[in-house]
């Protein structure tokens, strides 16, 4: 029985080619994990990608395009408290936000729940009003 080198070379080879091509998959399922992983510009937890919003720094009806990422919590909460006139006028920016009262409040309470917390959100009675 004659044994041939070429057939354990190119055993060998395509052995080498299949870690590769694994280990190539496997690091382009961390990138993508941590590309899922988007910080809130409100709270500054992360989010989840099920929970993960995208709001418009000043209003799409207000001429608005740039967007932050924010837990859908966050998002409602936003959007309860602020019509998009006084976002746009007053808000156009995640720290002009956080430094309301109503939101520091919010943030306070929200900091310490899980990343994957989806609390009902009331409207305010005071929206609309400056």
């Amino acid at each position: 029985m004659a044994y041939n080198l070429e057939d354990n070379h190119s055993s060998s080879m395509a052995q080498g080619r299949i870690k590769r091509l694994q280990s190539a998959a496997q690091l382009q399922v961390q990138v993508l994990k941590a590309e899922e992983q988007a910080i809130c510009a409100l709270c500054d937890r992360s989010i989840p990608p099920a929970l993960k919003d995208a709001h418009h720094l000043i209003p799409k009806s207000r001429g608005g395009g740039v967007t932050v990422f924010m837990h859908r919590a966050c998002h409602k909460q936003v959007h309860a408290l602020f019509t998009e006139t006084e976002l746009a006028r007053h808000y156009p920016t995640p720290q002009a936000l956080r430094e309301h009262p109503e939101v520091k409040r919010f943030i306070d309470w929200v900091q310490d729940k899980p990343s994957d917390f989806n609390p009902p959100t009331r409207r305010s009675r005071k929206k609309g009003q400056l």
